[in-house]
């Protein structure tokens, strides 16, 4: 894959009710005056926003660059660099984090139009925010969309971990015992309008989604082609949930492509 080596690296903290959200922007060097079109991407829901070689929204990031975009991307309040405590984040203040980011990104000089990009819970909060700004948005890419968490929550599942639906525990230890959500991040997710508000987008928007994904149902991706006017779906036979797999590639590059093509 192509490898950004010509890129500008900066960081900058994005406020949200007292919490400051850690941002990094790649841009490419040079020509700082003509605005350019960026992504924003948003990662899942035990990741960060990422700086490693080999991980995907490194990966993603540097694709985009070389194509001479703007990438913004943040870590969700309680998750990596930004403030906040990890137990109490859900997908609704996550979303209010993705909110402050996109006004961030709207107020840069050197940014002409905005996309979308998610993985796995950042693909959700990414389509409901593309169906809550549709007339700011121009087109949303979800890798792995973990819908599905809706309907887990309801029948007592996070991560693979069981729960009483009834009786929802205080905590739930997930990821083998190693990392620990409270309890009101699954009575928060059954409440998500996830298709409902992704449906308000009318832009161009793609889902992908691989055969080998065991963290959320097979029909999500499938689901959000249904629910949106323009949503493309792909699927990939080896292609895991973290987008590990031989189609990693060729999957990346569809996304990346998908939304270069909407200039």
């Amino acid at each position: 894959m192509t490898k950004a080596t010509d890129a500008v690296n900066e960081t900058a903290e994005v406020v949200r009710d007292g919490l400051e959200l850690h941002v990094r922007i790649d841009r490419p060097y040079g020509d700082e005056d003509r605005p350019k079109h960026a992504v924003l991407m948003m990662h899942g829901l035990l990741g960060d926003s990422g700086y490693a070689d080999g991980n995907l929204l490194q990966e993603l990031a540097d694709r985009f660059v070389a194509n001479d975009w703007i990438v913004v991307r943040f870590d969700f309040n309680g998750h990596g660099k930004s403030e906040g405590d990890f137990a109490a984040a859900d997908l609704y203040n996550e979303t209010e984090d993705a909110i402050a980011v996109l006004d961030y990104v709207r107020g840069r000089d050197d940014v002409r139009d905005i996309a979308l990009l998610g993985h796995s819970a950042g693909a959700v909060v990414a389509g409901m925010l593309a169906g809550m700004y549709p007339d700011v948005v121009r087109g949303l890419a979800m890798l792995s969309p973990a819908a599905s968490l809706k309907d887990d929550a309801m029948r007592g599942l996070l991560l693979g971990v069981s729960f009483d639906p009834v009786h929802v525990p205080e905590t739930i230890a997930v990821a083998d015992g190693r990392v620990t959500i409270d309890g009101k991040f699954v009575r928060i997710a059954r409440t998500l309008p996830v298709y409902e508000m992704a449906a308000r987008f009318h832009g161009p928007a793609l889902a992908i989604q691989g055969d080998r994904d065991t963290v959320i149902t097979e029909a999500c991706a499938k689901q959000y082609g249904a629910a949106m006017t323009r949503c493309a779906v792909s699927t990939y036979s080896d292609l895991t949930h973290a987008f590990d797999g031989a189609d990693r590639d060729v999957a990346e590059a569809e996304a990346v492509q998908f939304l270069l093509a909407l200039d």
